[in-house]
Formats: C-alpha cells, structure tokens, sequence
C-alpha cells in the first residue's frame, strides 16, 4: 500500500508540475519566452516539484488556521461563554463538513490517472490516499485548535478532542455513504450534490450559530463525551473502507464524463454540457417578439433560455427575502438584537460589497450566451460586424440588469426598512444612500461582467478558459471585494462613494466595450 500511495504522490505532483509549466506559458509577457521543451526540463521539473510539494504541506495547516480563526473570532460575537461557544459550532459544523465532504466521492484528476489509466490497484489507490486524507485533517485540527482552542479557554482534553472528532466523524459518514452506494448500486458525486444536502447544510449552520447567539450552548462535557461515543463506530468504519473491494466499479462509474471534466474525452465531456443544458432551454415555438433584428434575436433567446438564466437569480430573491423576514422577527421579539442589528446597519456596506459580488450572475449569464449562441454564431463574418456586435451588447445588459435586479432589489429594500424598524438613524439620508448603494453596486457588476466578456472574450471552441487577463481581473475583482469585508464606514460616506464609483466605472466600461469589443469579441 506504501509503494501505491508513494506512485500516486508522484503522479500527482507530476500533473501539478505540468500545470504550473502551462500556467506561465499562458502569461501574455513571458510565453513567448518559454519553448514547450520546457516540459522535459529535468531541473525546472526539480524545481517545481519542490514548490507542489511546499504547497501540499502548506495545504495541510492553512486551511485550517483560516477556519478556526474564523470560528474563533465570530464566536466571540455570541453570547455564551466563547469555550462553549467554540465548543458548539466546532461540533454542529465538523457535523456538516464530514457530511458534505467525504473525499472518498471526489472525481479528481489523480484518481482517473491512477486507476482508469495506469490501472492501479484501486483499493490500495483509494485506501492509502483517503488515509493521506485524514492524516492531513488531523494535523492540521490539532495544531490549530491546540491554539485557538486555549485562547477561547478550552481545555487541553477538549482540544486534542477536536482533531479526534473531525476523523471520526468523516470517517462514519464516509463509510454509511460507501455503504447506500455500493446496495443501491448508485454512486452520488460528492461535487453534485442533491437538493436535500442543501437543506441539512442551512439546517447545520441555523444550530451552530443560532443557539449560542440566544444563549445555549454546548460544553465542554458534552462535547468530549459525544467524541469519546463515536470512536467505537468509527473504528467499524475504518475496517468497512479498508476491506471494501468494490472501489474500481465505484470510480469506474464516478469518474464519467458527465461528472469528471479532463483534457481526455473533451468530445463526450462537451456533448454531456450540451444535452444537460438542452433539458433546461424552452423549445416551444409559441414564445417569439415584436421587436426587430438582433432585438429580436436577443429576446427569443432569453425567452427560452429564461429557465436556464433566472433559475440561480430567484432562489437567491427568495433567500435573501427569508433572511429579511427572519431578522425582522428577531429584531421584534428581542431589544439587545435589535440595538446590534441598528448599530451593525450604520456601517454594514462595505460588508455588502462582497455580497453583491456573490450573488451576481453575470458570469453565469455570459458563459451561459457563450455556450449556446455565440460559440455557434461567432464564426460567421456578419455576427462579428462592430454593428452587430454593439447591438447584442446593449440588449445582453438589459437583460443581466434585471435578473440581477431581482436580488438586488429585495436587499435595497430590506436594509432601509430594517434600519428603519431596529430604531432608526439621526442623519435620515442613510435611508436612500442604503437603497441606491445596493442598486449601484448591482448594476456595477452586470456592466463589469459583460464588458470583461466582450473585451476579453475569454473561451475557445472547447468552452475552456483561456485568456489571462480575463482571470486577472476577475481575481482582482474577488480581492478588492472581499478585503472590503470587516472595513468600518459609515453608510453616508461609504453610500455616497459607492455610488459614485459605480456611475463612473460604468460609462468608462461603456466607452471601453463600445471602442474595443468589435476587434477582440471573436471565437478563440
């Protein structure tokens, strides 16, 4: 099993090293600077793998420092004492990542190498890397919750409890899903993942979070004799994974490409996008318009493609208006609740950045376009004239405007009234600043994402991603969103700059698509 995993190690860290060579390869300045020989360079390999294998230790510990950090400073928001606290969601969420995250049902690329083509011995495959798998878990939980375990003022018991707990759990929940599959002869991509799941996922956070913010919690009793419970059956888990023989069949049918995205079977990979994506496109031929010309085109697309595109858009509309209804009642029924929730809207903004980031589905929306219409019409000369391919753009942003909108809409709404309910504020301008903010910002990532689309253009035939610069800017767009997360501004300043900002960024971006997407919206 040694020589196994040892094999697998290096195959992995072999791919790793190659996808490092393409990335710098693919940097606009430098590719051409790198011949493809590069591939057989024995010392530049040397070096690389030197960096995955940094890189794979740092896995180990990183992960984890931010994950516990997170814990320990948003439980220092609850009410209980932070040891119960901590205590608390560290059970309700290692609860939720042994059930969402197995690893066992993880289709990777290793793993396709490794027993569909160099045919490896798949238990031992399996087995050894799962073992990798926990051991990483292990080590890291007990570094980290040794230390932010002691700030919380845990016990030296309750800390070395925690890494016990992650694989304990991760290993019963791993073998009762090897189980169902094996019985039902059904294997459940772990990367795709049911409706249900979703649901215990929001219920698990609701009783991690929600209880120590009223004021109940967990000890450190409890806690260490639920760990010390679920030895006994973790320990009949661990023999059920290592003596279960029918891994091959398991990866064999995990690893189609419906499930698995790889260079190899890109043909059949593509063909399965295209008829998951046809089972959500309208084809009835009822729907049409009155408009004219791309108009036309435009609005027959979105029509049938509205299942499709507004699908993602509604059910974030209908989070959100939960989220609102629940703060609401809490703010009602509770006076320190809503004197948090009064003093947290004053400078929430920043906060909402990010949020608005995440909720746009502008991206989607583009890949979407991409996918199905323009990977189709780009290679003909008249779908590529600068008339054409303004008119498109103009009627395209309406579009992605009003599904983001939808969300968006419900946030700008709820945050005044919410201010407005929890007491109010002494400069009423807040009111209209937390509407229009929300609205800017909304409209700010409609236009960023469909100008970055048209400007960059960024997929080739296949549907892969290949410009850089389009992978620059939406990582430069992620960092400066989320290091607005924590930053303490009033709403009258932070409102009025956003706001701002945005009307500005968007007749730039109009002036920037307007002058360059006729030469660079082509198929690559």
């Amino acid at each position: 099993m040694l020589k196994t995993f040892r094999i697998s190690f290096v195959l992995r860290n072999a791919y790793k090293s190659n996808g490092i060579i393409y990335w710098l390869k693919s940097i606009p300045l430098i590719k051409k600077l790198l011949p493809i020989s590069l591939y057989a360079s024995h010392d530049l390999k040397s070096v690389v793998d030197i960096v995955s294998v940094l890189v794979e230790i740092s896995s180990v510990f990183i992960g984890k420092l931010i994950y516990l950090a997170l814990i320990f400073f948003s439980t220092k928001l609850l009410k209980t004492q932070q040891a119960d606290s901590f205590t608390h969601v560290i059970l309700f969420l290692t609860i939720l990542g042994a059930y969402t995250n197995t690893n066992l049902f993880n289709p990777t690329k290793d793993k396709y190498y490794g027993i569909c083509i160099m045919r490896m011995d798949a238990r031992k495959y399996v087995v050894s890397n799962y073992l990798y798998f926990l051991l990483k878990a292990f080590l890291g939980f007990l570094v980290f919750s040794l230390v932010f375990g002691g700030f919380s003022g845990l016990g030296l018991i309750t800390c070395l409890a925690v890494p016990i707990l992650v694989v304990c759990l991760k290993l019963c929940f791993a073998a009762q899903e090897l189980f169902t599959s094996n019985k039902k002869k059904k294997v459940n991509n772990e990367n795709k993942p049911p409706k249900l799941l979703w649901i215990t996922v929001a219920l698990l956070l609701v009783l991690a979070f929600l209880p120590p913010y009223l004021g109940f919690a967990i000890n450190e009793v409890i806690f260490c004799i639920f760990t010390g419970l679920v030895i006994v059956p973790a320990a009949f888990a661990m023999n059920y994974i290592m003596r279960f023989n029918n891994y091959r069949w398991m990866y064999k049918e995990l690893l189609r490409p419906e499930n698995f995205v790889l260079q190899i079977g890109r043909d059949a990979v593509n063909e399965a996008q295209r008829l998951s994506i046809r089972k959500k496109i309208s084809i009835d031929s009822s729907q049409t318009s009155n408009k004219e010309g791309y108009q036309y085109f435009n609005e027959l697309f979105m029509k049938r493609h509205s299942k499709l595109l507004t699908k993602s858009a509604k059910r974030i509309s209908l989070i959100c208006f939960l989220l609102l209804v629940i703060l609401i009642c809490l703010s009602v029924f509770s006076a320190d609740i809503r004197a948090t929730q009064n003093n947290l809207l004053h400078s929430i903004l920043p906060y909402f950045l990010f949020v608005m980031y995440l909720i746009n589905r502008g991206a989607t929306i583009t890949q979407a376009m991409f996918m199905n219409c323009d990977n189709s019409m780009l290679p003909y000369r008249f779908y590529r004239q600068p008339k054409a391919i303004l008119s498109l753009f103009v009627e395209r942003l309406k579009y992605i405007i009003i599904i983001n909108l939808m969300p968006a809409l419900i946030i700008a709404l709820g945050l005044p009234s919410l201010l407005f309910i929890t007491g109010g504020t002494d400069q009423p301008i807040n009111y209209l600043l937390l509407f229009i903010s929300i609205l800017a910002m909304s409209v700010f990532f409609s236009v960023h994402s469909i100008v970055l689309y048209y400007i960059f253009q960024p997929y080739n035939i296949n549907l892969e991603t290949k410009s850089f610069s389009f992978s620059i800017a939406n990582t430069l767009t992620y960092f400066i969103c989320y290091f607005a997360i924590g930053k303490q501004i009033p709403t009258l300043i932070f409102g009025a700059a956003i706001s701002v900002f945005c009307i500005v960024y968007v007749v730039l971006a109009f002036g920037l698509a307007y002058k360059l997407a006729p030469k660079t919206f082509r198929l690559k």
